[in-house]
């Protein structure tokens, strides 16, 4: 430590560290840090992932999950920087949003050492226009089928997203997660119906009713769909921001239905 730098802290009260002492620079390399999202959707009866195809090296050409450098004069932290990539690169803004975990490592980007912090997000297929942009010339979204893609993904994505499909999975059976992934307005059959497809198994309807009602996840909106049988009841969340969490879990994969 420099003689500067101990008069500032000499100076200062007890405990406490001067702006000059901060503002040194540490002198060590400092890894790339990024921030990738795996944001997934119910559409066409299947849960489905958002990828974004790079127009760059490295790994131009091939899909990944939507995400980037984090820029320290933009982003206050790193959720500000996860909903400022999604909407630069994919088009989607203000989603359902949770932070999943972190991966790093020398080799997970050619580009030198690098640890990215990943967030998952929920959406309904209809609520916004998906385009690509921000140095990606393709955005679209891919079924996942129950132990995530086919198709390789960039970096180290499918690993991410393998993480991600079982994060997900496991806290739909306890939690109203599949609701983000639906309208404003919807019914229980279709509030029901997108919880089979994430879990990859059908639910008992009346005991799936029972359990939705009695945890006062959703209120009804007063308005009905006009359908091919009886007119069904449109319901909403009661709260569109925070997820309910149910006092036990569904019924056990490989479990008959409850």
């Amino acid at each position: 430590m420099s003689r500067t730098i101990q008069a500032s802290v000499t100076k200062s009260a007890p405990g406490s560290v001067t702006k000059s002492a901060r503002a040194v620079p540490p002198q060590f390399a400092r890894p790339l840090t990024t921030v990738d999202v795996a944001i997934f959707t119910v559409a066409a009866g299947a849960l489905q992932v958002l990828l974004v195809q790079r127009s760059e090296e490295p790994f131009a050409g091939s899909w990944a999950l939507p995400g980037g450098f984090v820029d320290i004069d933009r982003d206050a932290d790193l959720k500000a920087c996860a909903l400022r990539k999604l909407k630069e690169k994919t088009g989607v803004s203000g989603p359902y949003l949770e932070q999943l975990g972190s991966w790093g490592g020398a080799k997970r980007d050619p580009r030198g050492w690098s640890a990215t912090h990943v967030y998952f997000a929920l959406i309904a297929a209809d609520w916004q226009k998906v385009q690509a942009g921000a140095n990606a010339t393709d955005a679209r979204w891919f079924p996942v089928e129950e132990h995530g893609l086919r198709a390789r993904l960039a970096f180290d994505h499918g690993e991410i997203l393998t993480a991600a499909l079982e994060r997900l999975r496991s806290k739909v059976e306890y939690t109203s997660l599949p609701a983000f992934l639906l309208p404003r307005e919807f019914t229980l059959t279709e509030l029901q119906r997108a919880y089979e497809i994430v879990l990859g198994r059908e639910l008992e309807k009346s005991a799936f009713r029972t359990r939705v009602l009695a945890a006062g996840l959703v209120e009804p909106t007063g308005r009905v769909r006009a359908g091919p049988n009886r007119p069904a009841q449109m319901y909403r969340l009661r709260n569109a921001r925070v997820p309910v969490f149910f006092a036990r879990t569904f019924s056990p994969r490989n479990a008959e239905p409850e």
